[in-house]
């Protein structure tokens, strides 16, 4: 797996690099080709946190990480074990769910923007058709509480979000 690391207000010393390349290449045993993979790593400092982001996009579902900690070595460990978690827990759901479905990609293209705007992030994603199975899915894997996506079986955008209960819920568009 080639991995991208980039530093927000922190250094990344050879050490740091080592570190995060030694763990995250325990991953590569769960892809059938890791070498085509790439994982997008950032690291930053906020107050006396360190905070490591890692963001695994792949041609079938996003692996996304993040943790903070006042040890940096230990936010690694702990990002890696979140990854290794998802996968083994969504392993069957994704081997039965992908295939036999057209090879779905999620592009996230990070575009962070210096504006005047209280806009503090944004992203922009490319939607694939899927149905609601799926689009919880993909919403675990990234590990947010909402999710953006072409509904299959109304052939409109839909969102999916978690309730504060636990379930979830869906905005469908017109």
């Amino acid at each position: 797996m080639r991995i991208d690391i980039r530093g927000d207000k922190v250094k990344i010393t050879e050490a740091i690099k080592s570190q995060i390349e030694e763990k995250l290449g325990k991953l590569d045993q769960y892809f059938e080709n890791p070498a085509e993979l790439k994982a997008y790593v950032v690291v930053r400092v906020r107050n006396k946190e360190q905070i490591i982001e890692v963001t695994i996009p792949t041609p079938k579902f996003t692996l996304r990480s993040e943790t903070s900690e006042e040890n940096l070595y230990t936010a690694i460990d702990l990002t890696i074990d979140k990854l290794e978690r998802q996968i083994r827990k969504n392993k069957t759901k994704m081997r039965r769910k992908f295939k036999d479905v057209i090879q779905y990609e999620m592009l996230e293209n990070l575009k962070e923007e210096e504006n005047d705007s209280s806009i503090a992030r944004r992203k922009t994603i490319e939607l694939r058709p899927m149905d609601e199975e799926e689009a919880i899915l993909q919403m675990e894997l990234v590990d947010h509480d909402f999710f953006i996506f072409k509904n299959v079986n109304t052939d409109n955008i839909s969102v999916l979000y978690k309730r504060k209960d636990g379930s979830y819920g869906i905005i469908d568009t017109e």
